[in-house]
């Protein structure tokens, strides 16, 4: 997944594509989470959406800001000339390219897509920490980072 033409990486064996992806740029770190995995976690009192915020229980409440977002699945009709698929777009970027959201559903002029609804989380990147460290994360992103990936089975 990319946002604004920078490279989402992804973890294929916590997030099948669709599930969720990171983003880092001048540190700042971004995730997509979808809509379905936000109540799931909801659900099960791990995390909870609170003032734009991502409340998560499991690291004592520490919050995150979300940002309402859409992921570009595919292409249901009309041509992809301005590259959206495979990309996350915010409330504010969609609004300037003049597209209107319906549920599980883009138009932008004449061309449809599917897309995923969801937020984007921001969280300042710390230094990177090699995989698999057994230590208590150093910054915010890490908390997030360990939080879906060690505790969102």
């Amino acid at each position: 997944m990319r946002m604004d033409g920078a490279c989402f990486n992804h973890f294929p064996q916590a997030f099948p594509l669709g599930r969720g992806g990171w983003c880092k740029l001048e540190g700042v770190t971004k995730l997509f989470l979808p809509q379905t995995q936000l109540e799931e976690w909801a659900l099960a009192d791990k995390a909870d959406l609170r003032e734009g915020r991502l409340v998560v229980m499991a690291e004592g409440g520490v919050a995150f800001p979300l940002m309402p977002a859409v992921h570009f699945v595919q292409l249901v009709s009309g041509e992809d000339t301005q590259g959206l698929v495979a990309r996350v777009k915010t409330e504010e970027q969609l609004a300037r390219l003049g597209a209107e959201q319906m549920a599980d559903s883009v138009l932008v002029g004449d061309n449809a897509y599917e897309v995923v609804p969801g937020y984007v989380a921001e969280v300042a990147a710390g230094a990177p920490r090699p995989e698999g460290a057994d230590k208590k994360p150093d910054s915010e992103a890490d908390l997030l980072a360990a939080f879906i990936l060690n505790k969102m089975g």
